[in-house]
């Protein structure tokens, strides 16, 4: 009997044993915090993952996640500073950064941190875009008015424990009434910009012509120049060389003989046999001597 009794207290003492253990000990994953409570104190946080140990039946553990979470919100109006209508549908990325801010404000509720950023998003958002006009909205969508909306809708994050990484507006769409007006605007736009770079074009490419025109005719007139300089000084080197040529009585004679028969020949080929000479002109002699010559034979 006394060793069956032994037996149930070694093994109700095991059992006790297990439950304190499993009480006290719990895991925690790479993604996730763990706020250790104390009658409803925090009394630590862990954020590494492993084995840990709490103090059984007297702390509690509540588990907080470290990922990065999505929120979506729903299309809202929002104003421009020229008073035009726009339609903004964004979304967020959040989370949590100080799980011991987020369990004293918030008790730990993902659905109320993420109502208060995006109540966040939404304010920054009509805020932002109420000091715009409807052109300089247009022109920063995309990365730049992220960064701007995102700086801002941080600005109030830390109390809550939470960060907002991302705001960012996924449409942003003009209201079903302006579009067209907006887009006639904006084709107008885009044309007259078009016509303005046609007339720069046009300019453009009349100046360069000009100046072209230009530079061909004084390369013309140069051209001209020289060529007139170079027929002076061809003249003048062939007068030259007549002058040396010819510059004794005898070659003089021959010069002028030889000319009279280029003129002879340049008479008789006109067709016209009749020949009007000089009777003292050498030509004349030379053809009356050469008929004096053909009757006497």
């Amino acid at each position: 009997m006394e060793g069956s009794k032994k037996v149930g207290i070694a093994i109700v003492a095991v059992i006790i044993v297990l439950i304190l253990i499993s009480s006290a000990a719990y895991t925690v994953a790479e993604d996730e915090y763990a706020v250790v409570t104390q009658f409803n104190k925090i009394t630590g946080v862990e954020d590494t993952a492993g084995l840990k140990f709490k103090l059984p039946f007297i702390q509690s553990v509540r588990k907080v996640s470290k990922a990065i979470q999505i929120y979506d919100i729903d299309p809202s109006d929002v104003m421009t500073s020229d008073k035009k209508s726009m339609i903004a549908d964004d979304y967020i990325l959040w989370r949590v950064t100080d799980p011991s801010v987020f369990m004293k404000t918030l008790n730990g509720s993902v659905s109320n941190a993420q109502y208060l950023a995006g109540v966040a998003t939404y304010n920054a958002t009509k805020s932002i875009i109420s000091s715009m006009t409807q052109d300089e909205v247009i022109a920063a969508r995309g990365e730049k008015l992220t960064v701007i909306i995102t700086e801002e809708a941080n600005e109030d994050m830390t109390k809550y424990g939470l960060e907002i990484l991302q705001a960012q507006i996924k449409s942003l769409d003009l209201p079903d009434d302006n579009k067209a007006a907006v887009y006639e605007r904006m084709i107008s736009e885009r044309n007259n910009i078009a016509a303005s770079y046609t007339a720069q074009g046009e300019a453009s490419a009349q100046k360069i012509r000009n100046e072209t025109d230009r530079t061909v005719s004084v390369m013309k007139a140069d051209a001209r120049k020289q060529a007139s300089i170079l027929e002076a000084e061809g003249e003048a080197e062939y007068m030259n060389i007549l002058k040396n040529a010819y510059n004794d009585k005898d070659k003089a004679e021959f010069y002028n003989f030889a000319r009279s028969l280029d003129a002879l020949e340049l008479s008789l080929r006109s067709g016209d046999k009749t020949i009007m000479l000089d009777k003292d002109s050498e030509l004349a002699g030379l053809l009356y001597g050469s008929f004096l010559d053909e009757e006497t034979e």
